[in-house]
């Protein structure tokens, strides 16, 4: 089985749980919503009938954020039982399978993406095929708002943390902490241009207390 179909899998097993704890998440998270803000003025002036999409959505939660912000947005994921649950759970809303190896999109269908906390099940060459995939999913000049985790008390960057068990379930997922730079660096060599990065510190009593990094990119031109 792939890395790809153990994580499916792991979050298969374990995806009406993590609706449970994460549905109601971006309420404590104020950063988060600023730059889902950001993002959503940013595709509404290129194009505001265009679609956009949430890469690695899980139970559908920034997908119904990100709706609310008045954007045409398909949420995707690549665990079969997320998107039941992100169905089930926001039934108006518009949910595909697929992944960062094969995304359901045409070429340039899209007018950005968002990829919030799901890159991190990637190795390094995961990341880079998937950055192309994303190249060639979102048009020119469209945008893409990338997150993840950088590091936390016991695990630098570049660290990885597996993890065999999660509520009682047994799962076998990757957690990598990424070095923003390399990132970064990997965006831009699929054709994205870096707008912005925002780093910040674990949000108190919310979320893992891990240092987080937010990358803001453009479609550029010239590729």
């Amino acid at each position: 089985m792939s890395g790809t179909d153990e994580t499916a899998r792991s979050y298969d097993a374990v995806a009406d749980r993590y609706a449970r704890e994460f549905a109601d998440e971006l309420a404590g998270k104020p950063v988060d919503r600023a730059l889902y803000a950001v993002f959503a003025e940013l595709v509404r002036a290129l194009d505001p009938r265009a679609t956009v999409a949430d890469v690695g959505c899980g139970p559908g939660h920034v997908t119904a954020h990100l709706a609310g912000l008045e954007l045409e947005v398909v949420g995707v994921d690549a665990s079969p039982g997320m998107i039941a649950t992100a169905r089930g759970s926001h039934p108006g809303l518009r949910f595909e399978v697929g992944t960062f190896a094969a995304l359901p999109a045409r070429d340039g269908e899209w007018a950005g993406a968002v990829a919030p906390y799901s890159i991190i099940h990637l190795d390094r060459d995961g990341r880079r095929t998937a950055a192309a995939e994303l190249a060639r999913a979102i048009r020119t000049g469209g945008w893409l708002l990338v997150a993840f985790h950088v590091s936390d008390a016991e695990r630098p960057a570049g660290a990885l943390r597996h993890v065999a068990e999660w509520w009682g379930h047994e799962v076998s997922l990757d957690f990598h902490f990424l070095d923003p730079a390399e990132v970064a660096g990997d965006l831009a060599a699929a054709g994205f241009m870096l707008v912005s990065r925002t780093d910040r510190e674990p949000w108190p009593g919310v979320e893992h207390p891990s240092r987080r990094s937010y990358l803001l990119a453009r479609r550029d031109a010239a590729w």
